[in-house]
């Protein structure tokens, strides 16, 4: 029997079994498909945005440089930056295609940033993203197994089974994480409530013969929206037609080409479809993310419209939240309603993510009364604030979990402070364990830190940027769970281990 199993072998399903491969739990992952390639996967279509929480996360597990490597881009975070001051995003995004300019987002108005190889942005594909966790799954020793479909699930109060076929897959806990038709979800029984679509939405891989008739990027039109991409045939356009056209009739080329000439605006020509899929902008929501011995993940527990290319983004998020949590849990040193938090940090995560989507919808409408908000949004976003507002939601910077701490710093990303050698904090958290920084002179928290070794790792020193602070425990998903003054109080650090971390073996 596994310690766990996984079904669906997407982004978000192996990068919660490289995090608890990395804990040392034993995994396995099924996957429907027959294999991992995919047309959909590659480029141009399997294009997807990392958000810098997301990059953030590979550049912790030390996967950084390999994702850069496979996504065709140029490593040029190999040097880490040496400034002591971040620099400002370059990569702005846009809300409900409304485009923001980077160079106006006010870099000190991000709580405690510090200069980071994983701060920026990312294009990449899934093929991309996909074979970097996979290689760094088999390394840890996770069985990946394709082909398999599960049709049912059971549970008792000690393990669960999933059912393939004539094949059970016993586990002492199931994740589905097998995206937005999840089969786990509707055998395990959870609740899955929100709001039905406005528009269907399409993308695909064409041939145009007359493209000049297109403008490039993001086009808001009196009729819908439609998105010419930098690859040569790659379109994506939006048809408020109350989400009826989706999977209800076939996808001819005739069919596109008259949706796209309706919201355009032009008579422009299809003369070939390579690939093509439909989409719509329902917005769902499972009550919670756990029943029982069975949980959910990514677009598993949520799905939304893919504007401001949000649901991988908060699937990785979900994974690296729930992957410390369940493999504490296993190896039975976990305090008791660690596991809870799972559901009560990302929950409000994810719905925070379907109204950033529903709010660009009511935007994007073909209507009088949104033109004259589109208006208004357009002034907001183009004012330094407004701009810093919508970076922070898309980039990720603006998360904070309710730790029950006033601290500014607690609950947020922790950003990647630096040790006057050299060594950063990603530096540090490779191998997925926490980490306590302790800045004070007299290296106060190091004989508070024994007994947690083999859950917290511990580092001293003076720092380059301490940010004020005296010591900081950052949990194995880079979150902030204490923070102390410039002489860190024992007793307060030994309650935030043990209420994160469980008794310290001693």
């Amino acid at each position: 029997m596994h310690d766990v199993v996984i079904v669906g072998a997407g982004p978000v399903g192996l990068s919660l079994a490289c995090e608890l491969g990395l804990a040392g739990c034993s995994v396995l992952v099924l996957e429907r498909e027959a294999g991992p390639g995919s047309p959909w996967k590659a480029e141009p279509l399997g294009m997807r945005g990392l958000s810098a929480t997301s990059v953030e996360a590979f550049y912790r597990r030390g996967m950084l440089h390999p994702l850069l490597t496979a996504s065709g881009v140029h490593d040029d975070s190999g040097a880490k930056p040496a400034a002591d001051e971040p620099s400002p995003p370059r990569r702005g995004g846009h809300f409900a295609g409304m485009m923001v300019d980077p160079a106006k987002a006010g870099v000190a108005a991000v709580p405690f940033r510090l200069p980071d190889p994983g701060l920026e942005s990312l294009m990449t594909n899934l093929e991309a993203v996909e074979t970097v966790l996979s290689e760094q799954a088999s390394k840890l020793g996770v069985e990946v197994k394709h082909g398999v479909t599960v049709s049912a699930i059971a549970q008792n109060d000690e393990s669960a089974v999933a059912q393939a076929g004539a094949d059970e897959y016993a586990a002492r806990w199931i994740v589905g994480c097998d995206g937005g038709r999840s089969a786990i979800r509707g055998l395990a029984g959870f609740h899955f409530i929100g709001t039905e679509p406005q528009f269907t939405g399409y993308t695909m891989h064409a041939t145009v013969a007359d493209p000049e008739q297109l403008s490039p990027g993001f086009n808001l039109t009196p009729t819908g929206m439609y998105i010419r991409m930098p690859t040569e045939g790659h379109i994506a356009m939006v048809d408020f037609d109350g989400g009826t056209f989706d999977r209800s009739q076939q996808l001819t080329q005739d069919h596109l080409q008259a949706v796209l000439r309706r919201v355009s605006g032009t008579d422009v020509t299809l003369s070939g479809v390579l690939l093509a899929s439909s989409f719509t902008d329902r917005s769902m929501q499972t009550t919670t993310y756990r029943q029982g011995r069975v949980l959910l993940a990514g677009d598993a527990a949520h799905i939304h419209s893919p504007l401001g290319g949000q649901g991988l983004n908060t699937g990785i998020g979900d994974a690296v939240n729930l992957g410390w949590k369940l493999a504490a849990t296993v190896h039975g040193y976990a305090p008791d309603g660690l596991l809870d938090t799972y559901t009560r940090e990302r929950h409000p995560i994810g719905a925070g993510v379907l109204d950033w989507s529903r709010a660009q919808v009511a935007v994007m409408r073909p209507d009088p009364h949104a033109r004259a908000i589109q208006g208004v949004v357009r002034d907001l976003i183009g004012t330094g604030d407004g701009t810093t507002y919508v970076v922070e939601k898309i980039s990720g910077s603006s998360i904070r979990y309710d730790l029950g701490s006033e601290h500014p710093l607690v609950g947020r990303n922790a950003p990647d402070l630096r040790l006057q050698d050299g060594t950063r904090l990603g530096d540090l958290m490779q191998d997925g364990r926490g980490v306590v920084l302790d800045f004070s002179i007299d290296r106060r928290l190091h004989g508070s830190a024994v007994g947690w070794e083999s859950r917290i790792r511990y580092a001293a020193g003076p720092a380059r940027n301490d940010l004020g602070l005296g010591a900081v425990l950052v949990r194995p998903d880079g979150i902030v769970a204490w923070a102390g003054d410039r002489r860190p109080d024992r007793e307060a650090f030994e309650r935030a281990a043990g209420h994160w971390f469980g008794s310290p073996a001693i």
